[in-house]
Protein backbone atom coordinates (compact mmCIF):
# COMPACT_ATOMS: atom_id res chain seq x y z
CA UNK A 1 0.00 0.00 0.00
CA UNK A 2 3.14 2.34 0.83
CA UNK A 3 3.42 2.85 -3.17
CA UNK A 4 -0.18 4.10 -3.56
CA UNK A 5 0.40 7.10 -0.38
CA UNK A 6 -0.63 9.93 -1.66
CA UNK A 7 1.77 13.13 -1.96
CA UNK A 8 -0.34 15.93 -0.78
CA UNK A 9 2.30 18.27 0.49
CA UNK A 10 4.69 19.78 -2.05
CA UNK A 11 2.93 18.65 -4.78
CA UNK A 12 0.42 21.13 -6.59
CA UNK A 13 -3.43 20.74 -7.06
CA UNK A 14 -3.09 19.35 -10.65
CA UNK A 15 -0.34 16.87 -9.23
CA UNK A 16 -2.67 15.99 -6.42
CA UNK A 17 -5.81 15.01 -8.64
CA UNK A 18 -3.79 13.03 -10.71
CA UNK A 19 -1.94 10.76 -8.17
CA UNK A 20 -5.69 10.64 -6.49
CA UNK A 21 -7.62 9.31 -9.16
CA UNK A 22 -4.41 7.12 -10.28
CA UNK A 23 -4.81 5.68 -6.76
CA UNK A 24 -8.29 4.98 -6.60
CA UNK A 25 -7.88 3.52 -10.25
CA UNK A 26 -4.97 1.03 -9.46
CA UNK A 27 -6.86 0.27 -6.16
CA UNK A 28 -10.26 -0.92 -8.80
CA UNK A 29 -7.78 -2.95 -10.62
CA UNK A 30 -6.40 -4.56 -7.38
CA UNK A 31 -9.20 -5.72 -5.95
CA UNK A 32 -10.77 -6.50 -9.85
CA UNK A 33 -13.59 -8.90 -8.57
CA UNK A 34 -15.19 -6.11 -6.56
CA UNK A 35 -14.91 -3.91 -9.41
CA UNK A 36 -16.62 -6.47 -11.36
CA UNK A 37 -19.79 -7.17 -9.29
CA UNK A 38 -21.71 -3.95 -10.16
CA UNK A 39 -21.09 -4.76 -13.49
CA UNK A 40 -22.71 -8.00 -13.35
CA UNK A 41 -25.24 -6.79 -11.26
CA UNK A 42 -26.14 -4.79 -13.97
CA UNK A 43 -26.37 -7.55 -16.65
CA UNK A 44 -28.09 -9.36 -14.61
CA UNK A 45 -30.90 -7.37 -13.09
CA UNK A 46 -31.82 -6.36 -16.62
CA UNK A 47 -31.60 -9.64 -18.35
CA UNK A 48 -33.85 -11.35 -16.22
CA UNK A 49 -36.70 -9.18 -17.11
CA UNK A 50 -36.93 -10.67 -20.50
CA UNK A 51 -37.23 -13.97 -19.27
CA UNK A 52 -40.13 -12.84 -16.95
CA UNK A 53 -42.30 -10.67 -19.14
CA UNK A 54 -41.88 -13.44 -22.27
CA UNK A 55 -40.08 -12.70 -25.63
CA UNK A 56 -42.66 -9.94 -26.95
CA UNK A 57 -40.70 -7.50 -28.70
CA UNK A 58 -42.58 -4.42 -28.44
CA UNK A 59 -43.29 -4.45 -24.77
CA UNK A 60 -39.86 -5.64 -24.10
CA UNK A 61 -39.06 -2.48 -26.35
CA UNK A 62 -41.47 -0.16 -24.69
CA UNK A 63 -40.09 -0.98 -20.69
CA UNK A 64 -36.09 -1.36 -21.85
CA UNK A 65 -35.37 2.24 -20.67
CA UNK A 66 -36.96 2.13 -17.69
CA UNK A 67 -35.25 -1.09 -17.36
CA UNK A 68 -31.58 -0.72 -18.04
CA UNK A 69 -31.59 2.84 -16.24
CA UNK A 70 -32.77 1.32 -12.62
CA UNK A 71 -30.16 -1.09 -13.56
CA UNK A 72 -27.50 1.29 -14.02
CA UNK A 73 -28.94 3.13 -10.98
CA UNK A 74 -28.99 0.29 -8.55
CA UNK A 75 -25.50 -0.69 -9.76
CA UNK A 76 -23.74 2.79 -9.26
CA UNK A 77 -25.21 2.62 -5.66
CA UNK A 78 -24.22 -1.12 -5.10
CA UNK A 79 -20.33 0.75 -5.94
CA UNK A 80 -20.97 3.66 -3.95
CA UNK A 81 -20.08 2.77 -0.62
CA UNK A 82 -16.58 1.92 -1.42
CA UNK A 83 -15.53 5.48 -2.87
CA UNK A 84 -14.36 6.72 0.75
CA UNK A 85 -14.24 3.62 2.47
CA UNK A 86 -10.27 2.92 1.87
CA UNK A 87 -9.53 6.10 2.34
CA UNK A 88 -11.33 6.08 5.63
CA UNK A 89 -9.78 2.57 6.78
CA UNK A 90 -6.25 3.48 6.45
CA UNK A 91 -6.20 7.20 7.43
CA UNK A 92 -5.61 8.61 4.62
CA UNK A 93 -9.41 10.59 4.34
CA UNK A 94 -7.68 12.33 7.22
CA UNK A 95 -5.12 13.54 4.75
CA UNK A 96 -7.36 14.67 2.24
CA UNK A 97 -8.63 16.61 4.99
CA UNK A 98 -6.22 17.99 6.19
CA UNK A 99 -3.80 18.70 2.84
CA UNK A 100 -3.31 22.24 1.65
CA UNK A 101 -5.46 21.52 -1.77
CA UNK A 102 -9.45 22.39 -2.09
CA UNK A 103 -10.87 19.53 -1.12
CA UNK A 104 -13.80 19.68 -3.02
CA UNK A 105 -11.48 19.86 -6.02
CA UNK A 106 -10.04 16.43 -4.66
CA UNK A 107 -13.47 14.88 -4.33
CA UNK A 108 -14.01 15.70 -7.68
CA UNK A 109 -10.96 13.88 -8.52
CA UNK A 110 -12.08 10.94 -6.84
CA UNK A 111 -15.74 11.36 -7.99
CA UNK A 112 -14.22 11.14 -11.88
CA UNK A 113 -11.95 7.92 -11.10
CA UNK A 114 -15.26 6.67 -9.57
CA UNK A 115 -17.24 7.04 -12.64
CA UNK A 116 -13.93 5.54 -14.90
CA UNK A 117 -13.99 2.24 -12.99
CA UNK A 118 -18.42 2.17 -12.72
CA UNK A 119 -20.13 4.66 -14.84
CA UNK A 120 -18.26 4.35 -18.28
CA UNK A 121 -18.26 0.03 -18.11
CA UNK A 122 -22.04 0.45 -17.92
CA UNK A 123 -21.76 2.62 -20.96
CA UNK A 124 -19.87 -0.13 -22.95
CA UNK A 125 -21.97 -2.94 -21.78
CA UNK A 126 -25.43 -0.85 -22.38
CA UNK A 127 -25.61 -1.65 -26.56
CA UNK A 128 -25.11 -4.69 -25.82
CA UNK A 129 -28.27 -4.59 -23.16
CA UNK A 130 -30.19 -2.26 -25.50
CA UNK A 131 -30.15 -5.30 -28.36
CA UNK A 132 -31.57 -8.03 -26.05
CA UNK A 133 -34.40 -5.40 -25.64
CA UNK A 134 -34.89 -4.70 -29.43
CA UNK A 135 -33.29 -1.25 -28.93
CA UNK A 136 -31.61 -0.05 -31.94
CA UNK A 137 -30.81 3.38 -34.25
CA UNK A 138 -31.28 6.66 -33.18
CA UNK A 139 -33.10 5.31 -29.61
CA UNK A 140 -30.50 3.33 -28.91
CA UNK A 141 -27.61 6.34 -29.11
CA UNK A 142 -29.86 8.41 -27.40
CA UNK A 143 -29.71 5.61 -24.41
CA UNK A 144 -26.14 5.80 -24.89
CA UNK A 145 -26.62 9.70 -24.61
CA UNK A 146 -28.57 9.87 -21.69
CA UNK A 147 -26.02 7.47 -19.76
CA UNK A 148 -23.15 9.17 -20.86
CA UNK A 149 -24.68 12.20 -18.93
CA UNK A 150 -26.94 10.81 -15.96
CA UNK A 151 -24.44 8.38 -14.72
CA UNK A 152 -21.31 11.36 -13.93
CA UNK A 153 -24.62 12.87 -11.91
CA UNK A 154 -24.90 9.51 -10.29
CA UNK A 155 -21.44 9.40 -9.34
CA UNK A 156 -21.23 12.85 -7.75
CA UNK A 157 -24.88 12.89 -5.74
CA UNK A 158 -24.18 9.63 -4.32
CA UNK A 159 -20.46 10.76 -3.04
CA UNK A 160 -22.47 13.22 -1.00
CA UNK A 161 -24.09 10.10 0.34
CA UNK A 162 -20.89 8.21 1.11
CA UNK A 163 -19.36 11.22 2.65
CA UNK A 164 -22.57 11.14 5.43
CA UNK A 165 -22.38 7.50 6.14
CA UNK A 166 -18.52 6.78 5.41
CA UNK A 167 -17.55 4.73 8.55
CA UNK A 168 -21.05 3.57 9.78
CA UNK A 169 -22.56 0.42 10.28
CA UNK A 170 -24.96 -0.81 7.73
CA UNK A 171 -24.02 2.65 5.98
CA UNK A 172 -25.27 0.37 3.10
CA UNK A 173 -29.27 0.76 3.47
CA UNK A 174 -28.80 4.08 4.62
CA UNK A 175 -27.57 5.37 1.96
CA UNK A 176 -30.03 3.81 -0.91
CA UNK A 177 -32.95 5.45 1.82
CA UNK A 178 -30.72 8.80 1.33
CA UNK A 179 -29.87 8.82 -2.62
CA UNK A 180 -32.63 6.89 -4.09
CA UNK A 181 -35.14 9.97 -3.70
CA UNK A 182 -32.12 11.95 -5.41
CA UNK A 183 -31.85 10.14 -8.14
CA UNK A 184 -35.32 9.79 -9.12
CA UNK A 185 -35.28 13.25 -11.48
CA UNK A 186 -32.33 11.75 -13.23
CA UNK A 187 -34.16 8.35 -13.80
CA UNK A 188 -37.43 9.82 -15.13
CA UNK A 189 -35.57 12.14 -17.55
CA UNK A 190 -33.04 9.64 -18.83
CA UNK A 191 -36.10 6.76 -18.85
CA UNK A 192 -38.06 9.58 -21.08
CA UNK A 193 -35.19 10.60 -23.19
CA UNK A 194 -35.37 7.43 -24.35
CA UNK A 195 -38.66 6.51 -25.09
CA UNK A 196 -39.28 9.51 -26.69
CA UNK A 197 -36.53 9.27 -29.19
CA UNK A 198 -38.43 5.48 -29.50
CA UNK A 199 -42.17 7.24 -30.95
CA UNK A 200 -39.57 9.34 -33.41
CA UNK A 201 -40.14 12.52 -31.20
CA UNK A 202 -37.52 15.16 -30.74
CA UNK A 203 -35.75 14.12 -26.94
CA UNK A 204 -33.61 17.55 -26.87
CA UNK A 205 -35.72 18.86 -23.92
CA UNK A 206 -34.66 15.90 -21.65
CA UNK A 207 -31.50 15.80 -22.65
CA UNK A 208 -31.52 19.80 -21.47
CA UNK A 209 -32.69 19.14 -18.55
CA UNK A 210 -30.55 16.14 -17.91
CA UNK A 211 -27.21 17.90 -19.00
CA UNK A 212 -28.32 21.25 -16.33
CA UNK A 213 -28.55 18.60 -13.50
CA UNK A 214 -25.19 17.08 -14.43
CA UNK A 215 -23.93 20.84 -14.25
CA UNK A 216 -25.73 21.78 -11.02
CA UNK A 217 -24.39 18.07 -9.28
CA UNK A 218 -20.75 19.02 -10.69
CA UNK A 219 -20.85 22.66 -8.93
CA UNK A 220 -22.53 21.56 -6.00
CA UNK A 221 -22.08 17.95 -5.17
CA UNK A 222 -18.25 18.52 -4.39
CA UNK A 223 -18.63 21.00 -1.79
CA UNK A 224 -21.61 19.15 0.10
CA UNK A 225 -19.25 15.93 0.27
CA UNK A 226 -16.61 17.95 1.23
CA UNK A 227 -18.72 19.39 4.03
CA UNK A 228 -19.66 16.00 5.10
CA UNK A 229 -16.65 14.50 5.26
CA UNK A 230 -15.50 17.55 7.24
CA UNK A 231 -18.41 16.92 10.13
CA UNK A 232 -17.96 12.96 9.96
CA UNK A 233 -14.39 13.57 11.00
CA UNK A 234 -14.44 16.62 12.83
Amino acid sequence: MTSLALPMNGSTLSQACWWLAKRDLLLVLRHRSDAANPLLFFLMVASIFPLGIGPETDILRQIAPGIIWIAALLATLLSLEAMFRSDFDDGSLEQLILSPHPLPLLVLAKTFAHWLATGLPLILLAPLLGLIFGISGWPLVVLLMTLLVGTPALSLVGAVGVALTVGLRRGGLLLALLLLPLYVPILIFSAGAVETAARGLPADGQLYLLSALLILAATLAPIATSAALCIRMS
